[in-house]
């Protein structure tokens, strides 16, 4: 092999070019990046860089030591095999890396609605969370409630529209998300509520209600960005499809990061996680993959966030668990943790209790069994409970 092109200059792509490096290939690389910045962090953007405490996130790495030709401000348009087309024209790979990570979902409407998924966007949002400025945030799931976060921090006056009945629902489930309603104070929080359209000047709710905001953000989710493959030979379902070893079916193809769906041995299932360890970490599988080396990426997915004065900190699958433990009041610091049929530690969430998280992260990797009638305790360490 001698010319790697990575689509995607994001944390996951840029980590595939270090990984590739640090695995002996000496080849040409060429990572192609549809923003003109260099390559960034995202969890900061809706963290430190909306709040102002950074005005970046920058990737520590340097590209021109790496023997990268960068292209910036380029975008992939479409691909056949040993091609890709982009908007400077056609570039030839014997391997392809895709890591074109995701695009955010907008909802109808002509007025002005904000996302937040580049740095642009921070600085651009940033900058419009102003003392009474009335802030409209659609979607109280993560990136909604860190927006929310930001916004009252910076004295606006925040409206959150929320479809289901409590917030994060959509990512824990609304019997935990109820447990988070108390942080929503002064807050208007419609729950229950659907946007018909974003308008000048606010948001038209199903029913004709309208609300009135300076700044309309939208953060009801991403999807995959794998438009420029619809034409291609290779499978597609909610994002590029792998297989453990994070290998597309187009020969020579590797996905990782928010656009790669790959079968999970541990989980019988095929996951698409949106997070950034999942960025951090499946490049090394990806890059052994494409140089014809043996690993599987299997790994316990991880996510964080910080929200109104909270550390939220999860690990695991939760769908593949049966019931739900809660250790500790919501008044408090607590974590919630599912079990399978068979007492396996299948998912924790921990609110405060980074102990939790740590030792909850270890004994679902390691496949252990708990006492149930333990875990309700919250002063009994999670490695006690441990059949």
């Amino acid at each position: 092999m001698n010319h790697v092109v990575v689509v995607g200059a994001g944390l996951a792509g840029v980590r595939t070019v270090e990984a590739l490096r640090g695995r002996g290939f000496t080849g040409r690389i060429t990572l192609i990046g549809q923003e003109r910045h260099r390559p960034y962090d995202r969890p900061p953007l809706s963290k430190a860089v909306l709040k102002g405490e950074a005005d970046n996130s920058f990737v520590d790495t340097d590209l021109d030591a790496l023997g990268v030709d960068f292209w910036p401000g380029v975008a992939a348009k479409s691909l056949r095999a040993g091609v890709v087309e982009t908007t400077e024209g056609e570039v030839a790979y014997d391997g392809l890396v895709i890591a074109t990570g995701a695009d955010p979902i907008r909802l109808p409407g002509d007025g002005p609605q904000h996302v937040l998924r580049t740095l642009d966007d921070a600085h651009e949002l940033r900058a419009m969370l102003v003392p009474g400025a009335r802030v409209a945030i659609i979607g109280a799931g993560w990136i909604g409630a860190e927006v929310a976060t930001a916004a009252r921090r910076a004295g606006c006056a925040v409206t959150v529209v929320e479809s289901a009945s409590a917030p994060l629902s959509t990512a824990v489930g609304a019997e935990l998300g109820k447990r988070t309603l108390p942080w929503y104070d002064g807050i208007d929080l419609r729950l229950g509520t659907m946007v018909d359209s974003v308008d000048e000047g606010g948001v038209r709710l199903v029913g004709g209600e309208f609300v009135e905001a300076h700044v309309v953000v939208t953060g009801i989710g991403v999807r995959p960005a794998v438009e420029w493959l619809a034409d291609a030979d290779i499978d597609l379902h909610n994002g590029v499809v792998t297989d453990e070893h994070l290998r597309a079916s187009l020969p020579g193809v590797v996905a990782v990061g928010d656009c790669a769906a790959w079968w999970s041995r541990r989980w019988r299932t095929r996951l698409r996680v949106e997070h950034w360890d999942t960025a951090l970490n499946a490049p090394e599988v990806a890059a052994a993959t494409l140089l014809g080396e043996e690993a599987v990426y299997d790994p316990v997915p991880y996510f964080w966030s910080e929200q109104f004065g909270h550390m939220l900190q999860y690990a695991g699958h939760h769908p593949a668990g049966d019931r739900l433990i809660y250790r500790g009041e919501p008044e408090g610091k607590w974590s919630a943790v599912w079990l399978t049929a068979d007492d396996t530690l299948a998912a924790v969430l921990a609110v405060d209790r980074p102990r939790d998280l740590v030792q909850g992260r270890r004994i679902i990797d390691a496949g252990s069994r708990l006492q149930a009638e333990r875990l309700v305790d919250p002063q009994v360490p999670l490695r006690d409970c441990v059949v």
